[in-house]
């Protein structure tokens, strides 16, 4: 009888009802935002798998992931050592040389390399492997840029939301998700500085913007100030352009200072949030305490001393003291700069730096003009790149000049540098990325704000009036909104925006370094390090230009002589010295090196013309490179115009006696030659035979064919053949 009262109708529907009040209250509003969030980042991580694609094995289909373009593989080793010999093994008790590159002085990685993604990577890589999670570290680090970019689009959500409210946070996670510049760094595969790099640069601003914001209590402003430090410490240590995120901060609190923005509260951040980073930064081996002296650093304790005597000032109430004040002032800061650049206490900054602020100072170093996203961006590349929705940005910075307050202030000083910086260097557009979306979005949500407000407010009943201006319609504001979703749209959706085109693209090395879309992997590349892993030893010296370094020391496990730290400026000659000069000449050189291979990589037709996507679009800069040290080198060339000229009938290079005499043209001309054996060719696209020379003028006499991929590629690229050429160099007795 008991049993029947508890389990009565009344007492079940009371008891469910009471359940019913332990839920969590949520209103539509943060469950649309949350929805909308949760799509967003959902968009941003599928969307940078795409190249996954081509990672499948066509044969049994498994999945076998790749790292895309060069440096990520340098990433991955350095990774890989932490995992196996201890997190900080490379730096204590003794510091690792990695001998099997820049043979044979070999790189110290301790001072080389910033370990800042290699550390977080394998510290995160040890955890899940002890959770039991059996991932590769291969498959592991090619994942990891997907959910970097995942996670900076969450991070800039909270950054838009403290600057514009919830609408601008999520504009800016989806246009930070769909930006082609930032899907192109954080795509499946792409394991570099900028994954962690651009995540560091959002939640340090984000931090910082807090921690300065005056609505907080003191303790809320300290705890954020220390956050932002940790983040910027490690953020210095993980990639070059902290030197950005310092230069923008500093400037900002100048600016806050002359327009008279200053509080005890910026005094208190600025010293704790660049005290801790600085300190953290100044740890890693490769930066140390010099890090402090830099031209970009240096200035961090002008700003601390600016505001040191601020406060100062605040506390002087004559005219007199105040004049004296600001006096002693600019001595102190003018005098300390002197005194540390006359005793040589103060450095610069790299050249690769430099040439970002004054893109004129590359064309004096061919080493830094050689490198493709290192060059001058174009107008037209740029608004490919950002598409109409430029409009909005350029909007955005128009609204925040009109409320200046402290974090527009920050947001326009960032999305003015950005801009520069992306266009003085096409790699910098990922640094444009973050600030393109945040502007934009702000843009777009004031734009759209007075058209909301007429759509929700309620009908009104008014009379008439014979002279009197009729309101603006609820249709007009729904056509405005309209509008507006289209060209959004027609930038993200129709008809195949560079966003998708851009994510929808292979890995480098799966593409077999060829800018094409192909139906299948091209494995030329990876039948070339294979061959080279499975058949000669880790110690072999094999020659090639530095592009292709990090792949033959890390996947092919062989020694080379250079690779994409560039590190060596003087050697990278020599190798283009190798390359431009007769097979006597580079016999010599080769000799010094201990060299036993030598590779090239070319790319032609079917018909047999060179296309220019390998070491024949390449040769150039190696002649350049070394004729910066023809005196040194005793070259009889300073550029690429003493080996022959351009044709403009035949849109082609047409070579000359020293060019067809050269060992790059001789390696790449006897390959070619070998892949057209046997098929129909144009005699017209051969310098050899347009100039009567024969097949035995061409064949290398020092080396001989040790193994080239590609031979028996058709039409299954495009009509392009890409052949790697290995070489063993066959030294006279």
């Amino acid at each position: 009888m008991r049993i029947r009262k508890l389990l009565s109708k009344e007492r079940v529907v009371n008891s469910l009802k009471s359940l019913g009040k332990l839920r969590i209250k949520v209103s539509h509003g943060s469950l649309l935002t949350f929805s909308a969030l949760v799509l967003i980042l959902f968009i941003a991580f599928t969307i940078r798998l795409f190249p996954l694609r081509w990672e499948i094995d066509p044969e049994v289909g498994s999945i076998h992931l790749h790292l895309s373009e060069f440096d990520p593989y340098f990433q991955y080793r350095f990774t890989e050592y932490m995992v196996k010999n201890g997190f900080i093994s490379w730096a204590w008790p003794t510091q690792w040389v990695d001998t099997q590159r820049w043979y044979p002085s070999g790189i110290n990685i301790a001072t080389a390399g910033l370990p800042g993604l290699p550390l977080a990577a394998a510290f995160l890589y040890t955890m899940i492997s002890a959770l039991g999670v059996n991932v590769g570290l291969m498959d592991f680090c090619a994942i990891w840029p997907a959910i970097m970019g995942a996670l900076a689009c969450l991070v800039i959500y909270f950054l838009g939301k403290d600057i514009g409210g919830k609408s601008v946070g999520l504009f800016a996670a989806l246009f930070l998700a769909l930006s082609p510049s930032y899907i192109q760094r954080t795509q499946i595969g792409f394991f570099d500085d900028e994954t962690t790099g651009i995540l560091a640069l959002v939640l340090f601003m984000f931090l910082f913007l807090r921690a300065i914001d005056r609505d907080r209590s003191l303790n809320s402003s300290m705890k954020y100030s220390l956050a932002s430090g940790i983040v910027l410490g490690y953020f210095c240590s993980g990639w070059g352009v902290a030197y950005y995120a310092i230069g923008i901060t500093v400037l900002f609190v100048f600016l806050s200072v002359l327009l008279k923005r200053y509080t005890q509260r910026l005094l208190l951040s600025y010293s704790l949030a660049f005290g801790f980073g600085l300190f953290i930064a100044t740890c890693v081996p490769k930066l140390t305490t010099t890090y402090l002296t830099t031209g970009v650093v240096l200035p961090v304790a002008g700003v601390f001393i600016l505001l040191c005597f601020c406060e100062a000032f605040r506390a002087l109430t004559s005219a007199k003291w105040r004049t004296i004040f600001i006096v002693i002032l600019l001595a102190v800061l003018v005098g300390g700069f002197s005194v540390l650049w006359q005793f040589g206490y103060m450095r610069g900054i790299g050249g690769k730096f430099i040439s970002v602020i004054n893109p004129l100072f590359r064309a004096g170093f061919p080493l830094i003009e050689s490198v493709a996203e290192h060059r001058i961006s174009a107008w037209g590349s740029m608004y490919y790149d950002l598409g109409i929705v430029i409009i909005f940005f350029l909007a955005g910075l128009f609204f925040i000049l009109r409320d200046l307050n402290d974090k527009n202030l920050f947001l326009l000083i960032f999305g003015l540098t950005s801009l520069y910086f992306a266009c003085s260097m096409v790699r910098l557009l990922v640094i444009l990325a973050p600030a393109f979306g945040l502007l934009a979005a702000i843009g777009i949500t004031r734009i759209l704000k007075p058209f909301n407000t007429l759509l929700k407010e309620p009908p009104k009943i008014s009379v008439k009036k014979k002279y009197a201006l009729q309101p603006i319609g609820k249709e007009f504001s729904g056509s405005a909104i309209f509008l507006i979703f289209l060209i959004l749209m027609t930038n993200f959706a129709f008809p195949m925006p560079k966003v998708y085109r851009q994510a929808w693209t292979p890995v480098t090395i799966s593409a077999g370094s060829l800018p094409i879309v192909p139906a299948e992997p091209v494995h030329e590349w990876l039948d070339m390090l294979n061959w080279v892993q499975s058949n000669l030893e880790g110690t072999t010296v094999v020659c090639s230009w530095w592009d292709y370094g990090y792949w033959l020391t890390i996947v092919g496990n062989v020694t080379t002589l250079a690779d994409n730290a560039t590190i060596n400026t003087t050697q990278i000659q020599n190798i283009g010295f190798i390359f431009m000069a007769n097979e006597t000449q580079a016999l010599e050189m080769l000799k010094l090196y201990d060299a036993k291979y030598i590779l090239v990589f070319t790319t032609f037709d079917t018909n047999g013309r060179w296309i220019g996507y390998g070491d024949e679009g390449k040769w150039m800069w190696m002649a350049r490179i070394s004729g910066k040290a023809s005196e040194r080198l005793q070259s009889s060339w300073t550029d690429e115009s003493a080996f022959g000229e351009y044709n403009s009938t035949r849109r082609a290079w047409d070579w000359n006696h020293l060019g067809m005499n050269s060992t790059i043209y001789k390696l790449m001309a006897w390959g070619k030659h070998r892949w057209c054996e046997g098929k129909v060719r144009d005699p017209e696209e051969d310098e050899w035979m347009r100039n009567g020379l024969s097949v035995a003028d061409i064949e290398p006499k020092y080396f001989k064919e040790a193994y080239f991929a590609g031979l028996d590629a058709g039409q299954e690229y495009g009509g392009i053949v890409p052949l790697i050429c290995l070489y063993k160099i066959d030294y006279p007795s």
